[in-house]
């Protein structure tokens, strides 16, 4: 691995497994969630609150970043870590995905995709090497090299030409020198192709990565279809190397694949549900605008012990959420990531026991049964 990194395997269940990232700034357990900060902030967190969640290594987008207020001014103020004060880990996406999803007018060959910024219009080109670049300078702990993501329902010649351009990509973005304390990860593509998938882990697995990511998954797929592809391609990803789940995280789809062998994840589920008044609890979702909560003195979760659950009522969190308070989303937001590293330490602790199997089952049944979202109360 990179100098200044180690990853081992600490315990496994089946497919499931409890390992150990040591990067220079933070010692990871996984699995784990790493908590989105697109515009160098977790929205409506300070890294205090977020650190008090237990999170050591959170997300950074590098094409928000390069726009707005580039990389390098960011570079200029000591990176990404200093410019935001957090002082743990980092990990940077290539800028691919939000090109494909967010920019104006793109025109994609193999040199790489030139875009309109959705900011301003202004006309922008993102290659491998560039990308590289931007993350160098934004001076994160982990990069990710630039892929090609095809929409869930793209056909497979259109997935396959993507498979054999993100692996060109993947070796220019190698050929760039890291810089130092920096590592790589490669992705895999494939969109719902189990044989592309694997066809590209082995082309991957080959290239000197510190690690390995699936990504084109959650593009407009069934997630049934998603949970199958993961049963069959993550447990072949390489033992002694982290394995990374980019972009899908609903607790019931962490639960399905630690279960498939994913290491890493990370979305943006938790905090922008808790901009729409919904909080993530062992019991599924809570739906912060509905009535029953009016007059309920109970916490939002009686099986968490974060400072929230500790101190406010669902009561007095409907009203905030009904009366349009600022404070209302800083606190879901807080409890809501605070569930997901208790669920992911909960996961670590079913695997060393073991029982991950049951565990999950359980967990998941229950989400289901309690689940207030579409319930009309």
């Amino acid at each position: 691995m990179t100098p200044g990194f180690a990853f081992e395997v600490l315990a496994e269940d089946g497919p499931a497994r409890v390992t150990r990232l040591t990067t220079p700034r933070a010692v990871v357990e996984t699995p784990v969630f790493m908590p989105v900060g697109t515009q160098a902030t977790v929205k409506t967190q300070t890294p205090d609150e977020l650190s008090a969640t237990g999170a050591r290594l959170i997300l950074a987008n590098t094409y928000h970043l390069m726009l707005r207020p580039s990389a390098e001014l960011v570079h200029k103020l000591g990176g990404v870590q200093r410019f935001m004060a957090w002082p743990h880990a980092l990990l940077t996406d290539s800028g691919g995905f939000q090109v494909f999803s967010l920019a104006k007018m793109r025109k994609l060959d193999d040199d790489g995709v030139v875009f309109r910024s959705h900011i301003d219009g202004a006309q922008h080109a993102l290659s491998p090497e560039r990308s590289m670049e931007v993350q160098a300078l934004l001076g994160s702990d982990i990069a990710m090299v630039l892929d090609e993501c095809p929409p869930g329902t793209a056909d497979r010649a259109s997935v396959e030409a993507a498979v054999a351009r993100t692996t060109r990509w993947a070796a220019r973005c190698l050929a760039v020198p890291a810089p130092a304390g920096q590592a790589r990860f490669g992705i895999v593509q494939g969109g719902s192709f189990p044989d592309l998938r694997l066809a590209h882990l082995a082309e991957l697995a080959e290239m000197p990565f510190d690690g390995l990511a699936l990504g084109g998954f959650s593009v407009g797929e069934s997630m049934e279809v998603t949970y199958g592809v993961l049963a069959e391609v993550a447990p072949k990803m390489p033992r002694s190397r982290p394995r990374y789940l980019m972009g899908v995280g609903k607790p019931i789809d962490l639960l399905r694949a630690i279960g498939a062998g994913v290491d890493m994840f990370d979305c943006v589920l938790p905090t922008r549900n808790a901009r729409n008044g919904q909080a993530l609890t062992w019991g599924g979702r809570v739906n912060l605008k509905q009535s029953r909560h009016r007059e309920d003195d109970s916490p939002l979760d009686a099986r968490c012990d974060c400072p929230v659950c500790r101190t406010f009522s669902r009561a007095y969190l409907r009203h905030l959420v009904a009366a349009g308070e600022l404070l209302a989303p800083r606190l879901i937001t807080q409890h809501n990531l605070h569930f997901y590293q208790r669920l992911t330490q909960a996961a670590r602790d079913a695997i060393r026991a073991g029982r991950y199997r049951e565990f999950a089952a359980e967990t998941e049944a229950r989400m289901r049964v309690e689940d207030e979202v579409g319930q009309r109360v």
